[in-house]
């Protein structure tokens, strides 16, 4: 017999926890609008992207065709030489609570660099981990300064802003600042073999990518690197438009249309979070609350946000942070000052929202596998299986069948409560 021990987030009740932290967001971003009181042209939007039937070719999107950019615009950018360095600057520097690895190489063999940040960095704790992925297109190179960025406020201002301390002390966040440098070293969209990146994996509606040989070696590090830690959740930063993307981003007829996953309101509410911390996201003209499902977009297939979350458990969401793929870096910080509140809050909320808990055995107290089912939702969450911890993030103030969950271990079914 298995003994659950659940922690519920958000009773819900009229003015429970996650209305708080509802009005928390809107209240920041009042403060946020307050405190800039002019736009750069490039950040807000106005330049609107609008699709028709023919904007489509195959499953390549136009807008996101390669442009050249000149040594001018690419002054002031890390190079992949100094991102290398500055990744192993901050370990050096915020080593007590950082770790650096390698997930693999590059098709030029160019280091694949993390950082972890936890503060027990690289011992399994029954915690939710986090992930950053930026760069994926070699073109769009904000995400991998903004990535380090955020990684050195965090080390600045751990024990001193209490939003940092939550995220140090209660997530695992795992920052991948470029995750297609060869592509960034030759200004282009795909990787060294001319592969766009986000369509070299397995596709849930068409056989493609299913080789896993014939993936780039960029693709199949990040697959081993799921298989390796279990993510509850993630984000891909692009540029090109100013919009949190969330699943499905592909349809079974290839038509643009609304196509949801079975976590939908849940993906909506996590893109919620960014695009209402985020300076101007939210006000979007083209996009209602800044936030807008794949498919209806324009549909893609072999994209990693869909990948991650069939196979690996991970809800992954795609923000596109910069109207400009590759702004001037002069525009830099004000980005970072756009996005800086979504991307704590964001990582914040795998803590904030859900369903987190740790199934045992009621005879010996030891932990087992199991699997998380919300009764109405097709989609399990498994339970890890060195600590049996579960992190099932849900939107909140709904009440998932009076607030319980039905348990699978070992063929025995068990009932959450």
């Amino acid at each position: 017999m298995a003994e659950a021990r659940p922690r519920w987030l958000f009773a819900p009740s009229p003015m429970d926890l996650s209305s708080i932290f509802l009005l928390y967001l809107l209240i920041l971003s009042l403060i946020q609008l307050s405190s800039f009181p002019a736009l750069i042209s490039a950040r807000g939007g106005a330049r609107g992207h609008h699709f028709s039937d023919g904007d489509f070719d195959g499953l390549s999107r136009k807008l996101l065709e390669d442009h050249p950019i000149s040594d001018e615009l690419a002054r002031g950018y890390m190079t992949n030489s100094d991102l290398e360095k500055a990744v192993k600057a901050f370990g050096r520097r915020c080593g007590n609570i950082s770790r650096i690895y390698s997930i693999g190489n590059s098709v030029q063999g160019v280091p694949l660099w993390v950082i972890e940040i936890s503060d027990r960095p690289g011992i399994g704790e029954p915690k939710p981990a986090f992930k950053f992925v930026g760069n994926v297109h070699g073109d769009e190179p904000v995400g991998r300064e903004l990535l380090l960025l955020l990684a050195n406020w965090l080390c600045d201002n751990y024990l001193k802003d209490p939003l940092a301390t939550l995220i140090i002390q209660k997530v695992h966040l795992h920052v991948l600042p470029s995750m297609n440098p060869d592509g960034f070293a030759l200004r282009i969209r795909n990787n060294a073999n001319n592969i766009d990146l986000n369509r070299d994996f397995p596709d849930q509606f068409f056989p493609m990518n299913d080789e896993e040989e014939l993936r780039q070696p960029e693709t199949r590090a990040i697959m081993k690197w799921l298989r390796e830690i279990r993510f509850t959740a993630s984000a891909s930063l692009h540029g090109g438009a100013l919009v949190a993307n969330y699943p499905w981003d592909g349809t079974e007829d290839k038509r643009k249309n609304y196509f949801s996953c079975p976590d939908d309101e849940t993906f909506r509410f996590l893109a919620s979070i960014y695009s209402h911390s985020h300076y101007n996201m939210s006000t979007s003209k083209e996009f209602e609350g800044g936030i807008t499902n794949g498919a209806s977009w324009y549909p893609i297939y072999g994209g990693m946000q869909d990948w991650n979350y069939i196979h690996a458990g991970c809800f992954e969401l795609t923000l596109e942070i910069s109207d400009d793929k590759w702004p001037s870096a002069s525009e830099l910080p004000t980005i970072w000052d756009y996005n800086k509140m979504s991307m704590l809050n964001l990582v914040a909320g795998v803590v904030k929202t859900g369903i987190h808990g740790r199934i045992f055995s009621s005879d010996k107290g030891r932990p087992l596998p199991a699997s998380i089912t919300i009764n109405g939702i097709n989609y399990s969450v498994q339970a890890s299986k060195q600590f049996a911890d579960y992190h099932r993030l849900l939107a909140p103030g709904n009440q998932y069948e009076g607030c319980h969950a039905r348990i699978q271990i070992k063929g025995h079914r068990g009932r959450l409560t």
